[in-house]
């Protein structure tokens, strides 16, 4: 299997590329928010057994995928660089490919502060992320965890996993409104095959002609 890891800041856009990804491509998208929002009906925020499920939802959405033969998966996940703790989930939660000889490739977007803050309480991200309803705190969260953590790389702050082998690390600037756009960057820059065209009906015209 290969496993694209898209990685970023909150609200940089990880959901919306995703989507475009797997539309273009056979891969399909688990994205963060998808064992988040469940597990919140329960639990709250980063109490042990939200941290505990999170973690082991994750992992075995993961292996079931490699088991069954799912051949591209996009995962989603904001990365504390700095956290030696992160890494290390990170290297937990990629290892059922890894051990099955897939192929795992990072995603990194970048976007303005400015940007991300203006994206919480879009459509699409409140339809996802009803724990985002709160759109002024979804805000605070946005700017408090960029003070807080470091989740791009840059010069001061290399790729953590930059030795893996055969795996690839690409930065994808995300700063504009066209998540598709970004999502044809991604699928250039890591060769992600395209859904094979659909044959044309016979007599097929024009909408006019149907």
């Amino acid at each position: 299997m290969h496993l694209v890891l898209l990685l970023g800041p909150p609200a940089v856009g990880k959901m919306a590329v995703g989507r475009r990804i797997a539309a273009r491509t056979r891969y399909r998208l688990f994205h963060n928010h998808a064992t988040i929002e469940p597990l919140l009906e329960v639990f709250d925020w980063g109490t042990p057994p939200f941290e505990t499920l999170k973690l082991e939802f994750r992992r075995r959405v993961i292996e079931e995928a490699v088991a069954s033969g799912v051949p591209g998966l996009v995962l989603t996940l904001v990365w504390a660089f700095q956290l030696p703790e992160d890494t290390a989930y990170v290297r937990h939660l990629l290892a059922p490919v890894l051990d099955a000889g897939g192929r795992v490739d990072f995603v990194e977007l970048t976007a303005t502060e400015e940007t991300r803050v203006a994206r919480e309480g879009t459509p699409e991200r409140l339809a996802a992320k009803p724990s985002k309803a709160d759109v002024a705190w979804a805000r605070a969260h946005v700017r408090e965890a960029g003070r807080t953590h470091v989740m791009n790389t840059g010069p001061e702050q290399p790729f953590p996993l930059r030795d893996l082998p055969g795996s690839r690390h690409v930065v994808v600037a995300n700063d504009h409104g066209d998540a598709d756009q970004t999502a044809g960057r991604v699928c250039e820059l890591l060769g992600l095959p395209p859904l094979p065209s659909l044959p044309s009906r016979p007599g097929a015209g024009s909408p006019q002609s149907e």
